[in-house]
């Protein structure tokens, strides 16, 4: 994505299978398309039937017939990954755009256009914007990215807790990554409901997804404007402070790729676990015995349910061979990303569980791995933790089988997860706990040598164990 004025327009694009639901599944030359009805209803199935007609590697069709090919095998995508000399991330290798089979308004483009930004970059190139990122992002520990979360949970708690009921997807899991990455951007509180507002809309390529990609362009140079003035420990500081030399324009593209793409795929993953938690009956049955961990039921969602489900792309930088398949200079290769996590040949029973497993393809591997995954591995834990202690007795409130998600070609995204809890006052709560500590405090009595005094920080309300420690106990009893 750029920062100009690039979202879907109101009018479906040429090609866009909004113009009719009727959309054949098959292309010109008998080829699948990877849009349209079949392949947002049950992408995984279009992947399994892909895989059995060609193998680890499958020519598709994109938005407006653009062929491309779409690595389905797990080995096949981690050597797209590792060997950037063979795939480029350099789109404008692409002989579709060569070609001029690929039109300014196509709904590729928001995608695929080249920017001067590291995940279209190779090289020295990408070294330079790549480790400026990756500094920046690796200067957050795990423990601030955790007050920050459970200071947002509390938050919604309090709003929604009073009602006993609540609807995980958009009361709660598409806010909470923004609030956070706000924080971590050194934004001040008030920005974060209105980005949240505004990186949802964007993402949905709604009729104001212009007005919503133009606010967020304006917030981060303002915030630019401000930490050129007043510094401090945060990620827009780091990078226009990193040797590196970043330009304005660089450290503005970079921060609104890392803020919109860290929301979508955080978001996800909540959401996906939060379904898991609530409806697996195998991961009920291990929490119960004290088998199972909230990460591991992370790496499962990451196994089976993608933040992004495919990635675009990689470029050939010349004829080559990749899953049996000739791949010509300038062709498209698409990561699936979800097809390899399924590849039989790494997975042959897809019902055994991969606890612990984490060499999934969620992230991504090589030189353009997700810098950001650790960061929203501790959004997402923290977060489904922090919510279940606060509300330990949360339930589905419909059948599973009611749960619907909606696709596209790249992600999958639950719609609604509506719970009923037992109605909870947050506020009653928070003041008790912070009574208890007062408390403690007092019964402390003091040393002759005081420890120095930490810097002044927020008030974070004393934190209980976890909700998966406090549960397994009770059956350890």
């Amino acid at each position: 994505m750029t920062s100009r004025s690039d979202a879907a327009s109101p009018t479906p694009p040429p090609g866009c299978p909004a113009h009719g639901r009727d959309l054949d599944p098959f292309g010109p030359d008998g080829l699948r398309r990877l849009y349209g009805p079949e392949a947002e209803a049950d992408p995984w199935a279009l992947y399994e039937k892909l895989r059995a007609e060609h193998g680890e590697v499958a020519p598709v069709l994109l938005h407006g017939d653009v062929p491309a090919w779409l690595v389905l095998g797990h080995s096949a995508n981690l050597a797209a990954m590792r060997t950037p000399s063979r795939f480029s991330r350099d789109s404008r290798r692409w002989s579709a755009f060569q070609d001029g089979r690929v039109g300014a308004d196509s709904p590729l483009m928001p995608v695929i256009a080249w920017q001067p930004l590291c995940v279209f970059a190779d090289g020295e190139e990408h070294r330079r914007l790549r480790g400026a990122v990756n500094d920046g992002l690796n200067r957050f520990d795990r423990r601030g990215i955790r007050r920050h979360v459970i200071r947002f949970v509390d938050e919604m708690v309090q709003d929604f807790g009073r009602t006993g009921r609540a609807e995980l997807v958009t009361q709660f899991a598409e806010h909470l990554p923004m609030l956070v990455m706000t924080q971590l951007l050194g934004m001040p509180d008030e920005y974060g409901p209105r980005l949240v507002d505004a990186a949802r809309d964007l993402m949905k390529g709604t009729e104001t997804a212009i007005a919503s990609n133009d606010y967020v362009v304006a917030t981060l140079r303002r915030t630019i404007e401000r930490k050129r003035v007043a510094p401090g420990e945060d990620l827009v500081t780091a990078l226009m402070q990193h040797p590196a030399g970043l330009t304005d324009d660089e450290v503005l593209e970079h921060l609104r790729v890392v803020l919109l793409a860290a929301n979508e795929t955080t978001v996800n993953l909540i959401a996906d676990t939060l379904k898991m938690v609530l409806t697996d009956p195998r991961f009920r049955a291990h929490l119960s015995g004290g088998h199972m961990t909230l990460p591991d039921a992370l790496d499962q969602v990451l196994w089976d349910s993608p933040p992004m489900i495919l990635v675009a792309g990689r470029w050939a930088t010349g004829d080559t061979e990749l899953g049996g398949q000739q791949i010509r200079a300038g062709d498209m290769l698409l990561l699936g990303l979800a097809a390899g996590n399924f590849d039989p040949v790494v997975r042959p029973d897809p019902t055994t569980p991969l606890y612990g497993n984490r060499s999934h393809l969620s992230f991504g591997s090589g030189p353009h791995e997700c810098p950001g995954q650790d960061i929203g591995r501790a959004i997402a834990e923290t977060s489904i933790d922090h919510l279940l202690t606060r509300l330990p007795d949360l339930r589905l409130a419909v059948e599973e089988e009611d749960l619907t998600w909606t696709s596209a070609w790249l992600s999958r995204h639950l719609v609604r997860l509506p719970v009923e809890f037992t109605p909870k006052n947050l506020a009653e709560e928070l003041a008790e706990e912070m009574a208890e500590d007062d408390e403690h405090v007092a019964a402390v009595p003091p040393t002759a040598d005081p420890a120095p005094a930490d810097p002044p920080a927020a008030v974070i309300p004393r934190q209980r164990g976890g909700w998966w420690s406090r549960l397994t106990a009770r059956f350890r009893r």
